[in-house]
């Protein structure tokens, strides 16, 4: 009896330690596996080894980079709320910068019933096929906050002048709370922050399903309070 609880013991100890590993480090270039309940609902590509943990925050620490999946489907209309920090303390990706999301996402070479592409590195070039809606806050290291939505044909992603913003108000601000909210409602597709809404689009073909994924690059994001619901 001694010598099987001993056994037991063991293993037990063995997968709350393989867990732990794979929960928080994703391998370059291939989806990472998550085997925590924490993490679960979610799926790494990333371009290159990279730390994410879960809790009650999602902490997204990278070199280069990163998509985080969400493994559900949606089905519009649907609205996803998360409030976001760009982390400035000294790390060596604490560079403030891109705080991304695709929403609605397709991918054509993907398998049924999933977005990712097993030939996807993580590179941000790497998702130009997409047909998909995309934000990215504070991006090119925080210089641009730019709304787009892709046509599913690689490298057409057209950037409307009013979806191009550059203002210091638009930007990142270094471990500060921001809130997000991205919306698919019907032909009605809008981009609010802090309660106020600073992208929108009439789309005469909307997108309405598809996955969601948090993405950033060479910075550190956190990332709590996740809630998709109807708008």
């Amino acid at each position: 009896m001694r010598g099987d609880a001993g056994r037991k013991a063991k293993r037990a100890i063995g997968t709350a330690c393989a867990t732990l590993l794979l929960a928080v480090t994703a391998c370059a270039g291939r989806p990472a596996p998550l085997a925590t309940a924490a993490s679960a609902d979610w799926t790494i590509e990333a371009e290159q080894p990279a730390r994410v943990t879960f809790g009650e925050v999602i902490d997204i620490d990278t070199p280069a980079g990163l998509s985080l999946w969400h493994k559900q489907e949606l089905t519009g209309p649907v609205a996803i709320e998360f409030e976001a920090m760009a982390v400035s303390e000294g790390g060596a990706n604490d560079e403030v910068s891109d705080l991304n999301a695709f929403w609605m996402a397709t991918d054509p070479k993907a398998k049924a019933g999933s977005v990712l592409d097993p030939g996807r590195s993580g590179a941000f070039a790497t998702y130009d096929d997409l047909t998909t809606y995309y934000v990215g806050i504070g991006g090119n290291r925080n210089s641009t906050t730019r709304f787009r939505r892709y046509t599913g044909r690689a490298g057409d992603r057209p950037l409307l002048p009013e979806h191009d913003l550059a203002g210091a108000a638009d930007m990142l601000v270094p471990n500060r709370w921001t809130q997000v909210r991205l919306i698919a409602n019907g032909q009605d597709i809008a981009v609010e922050r802090d309660g106020r809404r600073i992208f929108m689009m009439r789309d005469p073909a909307p997108y309405t399903r598809g996955w969601f994924a948090l993405r950033t690059t060479k910075s550190h994001i956190r990332v709590r309070n996740l809630r998709i619901s109807k708008p």
